[in-house]
């Protein structure tokens, strides 16, 4: 079954290739949608002929010369660590060919989205399979060019400022990898992974190690995201369409994360040790700073952006404990994240797209009365974020902090306390800054959003009266009224005051009785039209599925919010349900994770 792994690359780069055949263009999203599911079903079976008797081991190997005059070789395989995020990624990109399905790209070029989707995919499932150093760097580059125009052509309005932002940091931090990766080479002779994290650092001076873990580091960093190098990860996620923040957070971070535990952690342990105060550091300096910026933020996506950066750094502060609890609680919490954050930002693109913003001012409330499943699930994925018990989140940030209380042995345990109390305090900020949108967007009454009226023009001051005007019209009193009659002719008889007040009289209550007649037709007029509106908006109600209560709204000039569609259940439930399974049953991923940590830290570095 070595055959697998080829085939988790090779189906998606044939599927984007033959996308551009016109009879395939022509239904691009199904063709996506039957590619997705492929692999998918290729994902399965990989973790169904896995031996998880071995997990340590690396299983279903495929060892092809590449580059005989260098050495490089076509080395793909997979083990307890990789497994887990090969899944992770097919299943995330089926769903959101799902999601597609029912929300085709707003800018319009489907088979584009479509072929950029796969060639991403491609380069997703590469990096978790590569076994060979280089191999994994270039699976590592060829996700920036597809993500790039995702995020440049499909975006939102401040789409190419982000994807130019993100590109020149991603750009940046693989040029340091790439040194940090030519380090090993020169220092070992060889780029294979598993060779090389078989010698834990033998062979590779200690002033090397540190040299080469801080050029790996700082290039995996930029990717996973940790502060201060997180900066381009906000405006990629704000500006992104729903499916690329969903496999920009639920995937290419992981990335960079997964970098650490198979090639930084593993194959330089003295660098490691040397530099994992600081990794530590930056991690907390994470939590505390994102879950900050959460509170502060009005743009739902951009929260959730900021949520990120909080949770990456329980992971990176995990692995800087160097102990197999911390590793194993960064692996979890890897894999929880993609599954939380992935249907956290699922439901802000439903959000947006209903409302038209995702601004959660002008979100204002009742998304529960409005919209309750779109809002449930929301909550529910708030709740799973922060860490509740019995949820994916609280394994993987638990075992991080029980990391940090007994790190590895030559490492400042009081150091690592404070850092344990940082996080403390970052999962308190996160409860916070959750509990205070959902009071925010799902809770209290909805607020309407009523346009301005428009400013009325300031009216022209009056003119002087010039002296050889004419006089204007007299007033209408009685005294006016008998001065114009007498100006009729000199025949005219003068009308006395008692008869001009009564002249006066007369036409005020005929202007009041025409006036009155005009009201009684207006408003039989406009409660035709309002029963009119109410009766169509209750026909449409009833073909979207939606309640009296959005009728009355689309009567009164609102428009009426559809809940969840089919597409959408399709593509959010099966997140819900992977939630709840690893957050009853952590043991179905520790099981698998536990002993490969233990062989990749070796006895140099645990205690």
């Amino acid at each position: 079954m070595s055959w697998l792994p080829i085939a988790l690359v090779a189906v998606p780069l044939l599927g984007a290739v033959a996308a551009f055949v016109p009879a395939v263009r022509d239904s691009a999203v199904a063709w996506g949608v039957a590619v997705s599911a492929a692999v998918l079903v290729l994902a399965v079976a990989l973790a169904a002929v896995f031996d998880y008797a071995r997990p340590a081991e690396m299983q279903l190997q495929t060892d092809w010369p590449w580059i005989p005059g260098l050495g490089l070789r076509f080395h793909l395989g997979v083990d307890g660590v990789s497994l887990p995020l090969v899944v992770l990624t097919a299943l995330l990109v089926f769903l959101c060919f799902v999601h597609l399905a029912g929300h085709p790209p707003a800018g319009g070029r489907v088979s584009g989205l479509v072929v950029t989707l796969l060639v991403l995919e491609v380069g997703m499932l590469g990096t978790f399979l590569a076994l060979d150093l280089l191999l994994f760097f270039v699976f590592f580059e060829v996700v920036l060019v597809p993500m790039y125009f995702v995020i440049a052509l499909w975006g939102g309005t401040g789409r190419r400022s982000a994807a130019v932002k993100f590109i020149l940091y991603t750009l940046l931090g693989s040029a340091v990898l790439l040194i940090g990766l030519l380090v090993v080479w020169t220092q070992a002779g060889t780029l294979d992974m598993v060779a090389l994290a078989g010698r834990h650092g033998a062979g590779i001076a200690r002033s090397a190690q540190i040299v080469a873990f801080l050029a790996i580091g700082l290039g995996l960093a930029v990717k996973t995201p940790m502060w201060p190098l997180h900066t381009w990860l906000p405006d990629a996620h704000t500006e992104a369409p729903t499916v690329g923040s969903v496999l920009l957070a639920g995937v290419l971070l992981k990335m960079g994360s997964y970098g650490f535990a198979r090639i930084a952690i593993p194959v330089l342990p003295e660098g490691a040790a040397a530099l994992a105060p600081w990794l530590g550091a930056f991690a907390v300096a994470g939590i505390a700073y994102g879950s900050l910026a959460c509170l502060a933020q009005r743009d739902l996506k951009r929260m959730i952006a900021y949520s990120s950066v909080g949770h990456m750094g329980f992971v990176l502060l995990g692995f800087a404990s160097l102990t197999p609890v911390g590793l194993n609680g960064a692996l979890f919490a890897n894999v929880a994240h993609g599954l939380i954050t992935g249907l956290l930002f699922f439901l802000a693109g439903a959000v947006k797209e209903r409302y038209g913003t995702a601004d959660m001012v002008r979100l204002g409330g009742g998304m529960l009365r409005r919209l309750p499943y779109v809002g449930s699930l929301l909550t529910f994925a708030c709740v799973a974020s922060l860490g509740l018990p019995g949820l994916a989140g609280f394994w993987g940030e638990m075992l991080t902090l029980l990391g940090a209380f007994r790190p590895a042995a030559g490492l400042s345990r009081p150091l690592f306390l404070v850092f344990m109390a940082v996080g403390g305090l970052g999962m308190v900020l996160t409860a916070a800054y959750f509990l205070v949108m959902l009071s925010r967007v799902t809770h209290g009454r909805a607020v309407e959003t009523v346009a301005p009226a428009a400013p009325l023009e300031p009216a022209a001051p009056l003119a002087p009266a010039q002296p050889d005007e004419p006089p204007g019209p007299p007033l209408a009193t009685a005294e006016g009224v008998r001065e114009v009659l007498s100006e009729l002719g000199e025949g005219a008889e003068p009308v006395e005051p008692v008869a001009a007040e009564a002249a006066v009289v007369a036409l005020e209550r005929e202007a009041e009785a025409s006036v009155a007649a005009l009201e009684r037709k207006l408003e039989r007029e406009t409660e035709a039209a309002l029963a009119a509106g109410e009766a169509g908006a209750t026909g449409a109600a009833r073909a979207l599925g939606v309640g009296s209560t959005d009728a009355a709204e689309a009567a009164q000039g609102r428009r009426p919010f559809p809940d969840a569609t089919v597409y959408e259940l399709a593509a959010w439930l099966p997140l819900v349900a992977l939630i709840v399974l690893f957050g009853l049953w952590p043991k179905a991923l520790l099981a698998v994770t536990t002993p490969v940590v233990q062989s990749l830290l070796g006895s140099g570095v645990a205690p």
